[in-house]
């Protein structure tokens, strides 16, 4: 057997998503590649999509929620999308790259490679699998039709039924992340004399942070704050430029388990993969700054089953973290709610599912 994982770079989430399957079925002695789906348009395109995703999300993603509040409107029209158009044109390039490559499967993490193995599999016998990477069915999943489709949670089922999916391919095992990521048992290179909350403002370093840490270093003084800021080269030279010793800056990480094992708690945009990185390693969680849209229905999953703690404002958040870091009961009913309703080893049952309906 041999897999193959189509990602798109708008956010880190679907691309680390991808990586994680491909850790794990790789873990299983069964070869699996990764392919950003943009690439076979052209290194220019994917850089361009990239670029569209970053500048829509840039102040308070005004104009990614907009634009995402449009696709639901959209969706429940019962026509086809321009989305599903657009990326149907790619479906004759994507057909070749599997066939030239001899993949038996393939796998997506973003909806655009999705929708353009659907429009594939209504001219070729082909097998392919959804993976959702946010807790709420976005606009124009609807479009696909794959083999499985890889939720969240068992608790999400009726919104993806809802939208017409057969309940018998709707697989609850939860978005991937891999059992390296959780086994790991390095330790980041962090003071260990105070405790640490670490803020994570996800892989494109989105939200105003600053005056959130400023407040943080002022009202709480006996911690050190880690703030983690992505790619985003302006955040971080912000944030050093706080002379404080309390605080602790870096830029892009690739051992985010280590950070987040070495924390008390942890403050972070409820991206779906990020919040499921750090709920899998069972820490203590308040989510900040969303971007408009789908990370607003994370960030509301998360507290309506008491996983996560959401503030929309620097004092509500500074006085959530004070808090939290105080309250051990409240610490351990969040970490009690995540072992309930999150599957910490996603990813090694995702790829047993498939294997399992691969042998039917």
């Amino acid at each position: 057997m041999k897999v193959i994982v189509l990602t798109c770079s708008t956010g880190g989430g679907h691309n680390a998503c991808a990586k994680y399957i491909k850790e794990e079925f790789n873990d299983n002695n069964i070869e699996c590649d990764v392919l950003d789906y943009m690439d076979l348009v052209g290194k220019k395109a994917s850089n361009f999509i990239e670029k569209l995703y970053l500048d829509s999300t840039k102040g308070k993603g005004k104009i990614f929620g907009g634009v995402y509040k449009l696709g639901e409107v959209y969706s429940k029209m019962n026509i086809p999308s321009p989305i599903y158009g657009l990326n149907k044109l790619l479906k004759d390039k994507l057909y070749k790259y599997l066939l030239e490559n001899n993949y038996d499967l393939a796998i997506g993490t973003h909806i655009f490679p999705c929708l353009a193995l659907t429009a594939l599999k209504k001219k070729h016998s082909i097998k392919f699998v959804n993976v959702a990477t946010d807790y709420e069915c976005i606009p124009f999943w609807e479009e696909t039709n794959p083999d499985l489709f890889i939720i969240p949670s068992a608790l999400l089922k009726k919104r993806f039924i809802d939208k017409g999916f057969n309940e018998k391919i709707l697989t609850p095992t939860g978005i991937p992340v891999s059992t390296k990521f959780l086994n790991n048992t390095k330790k980041a290179n962090l003071p260990n004399d105070k405790k640490i909350i670490l803020i994570t403002s996800g892989s494109m370093g989105f939200g105003e942070l600053k005056n959130l840490v400023i407040h943080l270093l002022n009202e709480i003084v006996d911690v050190y704050v880690v703030v983690i800021c992505g790619n985003n080269k302006k955040m971080e030279r912000d944030l050093l430029n706080i002379c404080n010793k309390n605080l602790i800056v870096k830029g892009f990480v690739n051992n985010m388990n280590e950070f987040i094992n070495a924390s008390a708690i942890v403050m972070s945009k409820p991206g779906g993969l990020t919040t499921t990185e750090i709920v899998s390693l069972r820490k203590p969680l308040i989510h900040i700054m969303p971007i408009p849209g789908v990370e607003e229905y994370n960030a509301k999953f998360f507290a309506d089953h008491k996983m996560s703690i959401k503030g929309n404002d620097i004092n509500t958040l500074v006085k959530e973290a004070k808090n939290l870091l105080e309250n051990e009961k409240l610490q351990n009913e969040l970490i009690v709610n995540q072992m309930k309703y999150i599957n910490k080893y996603s990813a090694a049952d995702m790829v047993k599912c498939i294997l399992e309906s691969e042998e039917k």
